[in-house]
């Protein structure tokens, strides 16, 4: 797999060459046509066989002007530090781009990754987000 050149730690690469690796392991014994919510399973059962920890469904804060006003859940956090958004749809739009954007700012981590399983090859759709 490619690796991307950042500014990131080490470690911090390292586990998100890692967390890919578990969802195109998922996608290569699933394929694509599933909906989204058995690819987050999948994804699951895999970052546990590695022993890289996540919540899944997490529920963040949302604050506007010093007020609480929900909270927003997100597919899956990987060990405090990536957001996995999950996507099965016929492509990628901006508004995906977008929303996992929201979801950073919001969470305040850097490091996002939307996975788009309706594709032949994974690699096609994912998108890496680094803030």
């Amino acid at each position: 797999m490619l690796r991307v050149p950042s500014q990131l730690p080490n470690d911090l690469e390292d586990l998100i060459h890692r967390t890919i690796g578990c969802c195109i392991a998922v996608h290569r014994a699933l394929g694509p046509g599933l909906l989204e919510n058995i690819y987050s399973r999948g994804i699951c059962l895999e970052l546990e066989a590695t022993k890289i920890r996540f919540e899944a469904e997490k529920q963040i804060p949302v604050w506007y002007r010093g007020q609480l006003l929900c909270y927003q859940r997100l597919d899956l956090v990987v060990a405090e530090q990536i957001v996995i958004e999950i996507k099965a749809v016929e492509r990628l739009n901006p508004v995906h781009r977008a929303q996992l954007l929201s979801y950073l700012k919001v969470s305040n981590l850097r490091v996002g990754l939307l996975m788009n399983f309706n594709v032949p090859v994974l690699q096609d759709g994912l998108k890496r987000i680094v803030l």
